[in-house]
């Protein structure tokens, strides 16, 4: 079981094999999606102190669709546009002072969770094996979830970072998982497979 999950990476682990692209190529990637990460921002629940967004949704889609590097470079980019004031982020914010108040671990948190799904998919646990989509993608959001929480924490109090921070986000996560998993699981289902020899 060990080593069909975490098998070595297999050079068409993507549907959009970007892993064998020209670096224009790969640069494009990372402007689409930037913009998609910037789309996702704007699917908003508004709460406190942690909005619910589409974000984890994106970052978790992009990890596995890209790899653990450029999907890392992605969202560190989209991160980097929201730093500089471009309204990327939640509710269509930006700027700089994000990245210190409540939300700044959940940011912090979202290029190793791009990173985290991405080198899962490198290894099998992608669109050809849904169920560990799934649980990859269900790994990548708990780990935001578990870095945003403790930064939470360092604010307000673990009790009150948990109850508002983490709890009120599970189910969510799980659902962002599943529709995660199901979208790479159709970008899979049109590769065309190769001819037996």
């Amino acid at each position: 079981m060990t080593d069909i999950a975490f098998a070595p990476r297999s050079p068409s682990f993507s549907p959009l094999r970007l892993q064998d692209r020209s670096l224009g190529w790969q640069a494009g990637a990372v402007v689409l999606g930037t913009l998609f990460l910037a789309l996702s921002s704007y699917i908003e629940v508004p709460m406190v102190p942690v909005p619910v967004t589409m974000q984890t949704f994106a970052v978790t889609l992009i990890g596995a669709l890209y790899g653990w590097r450029l999907g890392a470079v992605t969202i560190t980019a989209w991160l980097v546009e929201g730093a500089l004031g471009f309204p990327v982020l939640a509710g269509g914010a930006g700027g700089a002072h994000h990245f210190i108040g409540a939300t700044g671990g959940y940011l912090f948190a979202f290029p190793i969770t791009g990173a985290l799904v991405g080198w899962l998919a490198e290894r099998g646990w992608n669109g050809n094996r849904v169920v560990l989509a799934f649980a990859a993608m269900l790994l990548g959001n708990l780990a935001c979830l578990a870095l945003g929480t403790a930064w939470l924490a360092a604010m307000i109090g673990a009790e009150k970072a948990v109850t508002f921070g983490f709890m009120p986000f599970i189910v969510g996560g799980v659902l962002k998982s599943a529709l995660a998993a199901a979208t790479l699981k159709l970008f899979s289902g049109n590769k065309a497979k190769p001819a037996n020899p």
